[in-house]
């Protein structure tokens, strides 16, 4: 699989299928691997491209958290684009990389044909929200460095947001422990740092002027993203609300065939008349 330099570090990005580009992007300790369970699916329609994001997987994970900032992260995903000679893709992003491709369809909107936000929000409007927020994320960034992956992914599988995973076959489970052990620490580290919502600016102000059609995915039992997806949806002029039953913050993987069937059914609509 093909590796890019952008803007002076190395992406891994994995490609298959043929026909519109979807691009997807996953979420804080995720990687390629976190969509494996759908990219068959969604390449027998689509040419999918699913990178590592910055210091995730195989992808590099440069020692200066500014690399990681929202700006570079945008070149990151148009950068890809181009490598690719893709001249509009549809972008499906989970949490962190939600909140990549919602940043990357304000800043260059003719480059983006829909978006499929997941359990994504637009950040922390409030200043003192994200104050608290960026040093939360700054000690938890210093913990991983200091005590190790294993104890890191041991505390983030404890957070509340996963609960609901818990339910999950316990080979789902260690695949999903395995696969984020499988990360570079100063990468996660780093991208707390450079891309956490405590730094990332609110991008709450653009959402009336997103032009994509756009679909908001989350999971029923993940109430606090619930209430940002109907939020999201009553900003954004074109943007519809799918709330799948049964699942939480991981929706991609809690209930894989409800989020395949709301992604290619929108996709279905939307990709025969925008590329």
């Amino acid at each position: 699989m093909p590796a890019f330099s952008i803007d002076g570090a190395r992406l891994h990005v994995e490609t298959a299928g043929s026909g519109p580009a979807l691009v997807l992007l996953h979420g804080f300790t995720g990687s390629a691997e976190s969509w494996r369970g759908h990219t068959e699916a969604f390449a027998a329609r689509y040419t999918t491209v699913v990178p590592d994001l910055l210091g995730h997987g195989a992808s590099e994970a440069p020692p200066d958290p500014r690399r990681y900032a929202v700006a570079h992260a945008v070149e990151d995903v148009i950068g890809i684009m181009d490598r690719l000679a893709i001249r509009r893709a549809a972008l499906l992003g989970y949490s962190m990389g939600g909140r990549m491709a919602l940043a990357t369809a304000i800043a260059a909107p003719e480059r983006v044909a829909a978006l499929v936000l997941e359990s994504a929000s637009p950040g922390l409007r409030d200043h003192e929200a994200r104050l608290a927020r960026a040093a939360g994320d700054a000690a938890l960034a210093d913990a991983i460095e200091r005590d190790g992956l294993p104890a890191f992914v041991e505390r983030w599988e404890r957070e509340a947001i996963f609960a609901t995973q818990e339910s999950l076959p316990g080979e789902v489970r260690e695949a999903l422990r395995a696969q984020r052990l499988r990360n570079d620490p100063t990468g996660l580290a780093n991208s707390l740092r450079g891309f956490g919502q405590g730094v990332m600016p609110p991008l709450h102000d653009f959402l009336p002027g997103v032009a994509a059609p756009t679909l908001i995915v989350v999971g029923a039992l993940d109430q606090r993203y619930v209430e940002i997806g109907e939020a999201m949806r009553d900003a954004m002029p074109r943007a519809r609300l799918a709330v799948v039953p049964r699942a939480g913050h991981a929706v991609h993987l809690e209930q894989p065939e409800a989020f395949r069937h709301v992604v290619l059914e929108f996709l279905g609509e939307t990709f025969t008349t925008l590329v």
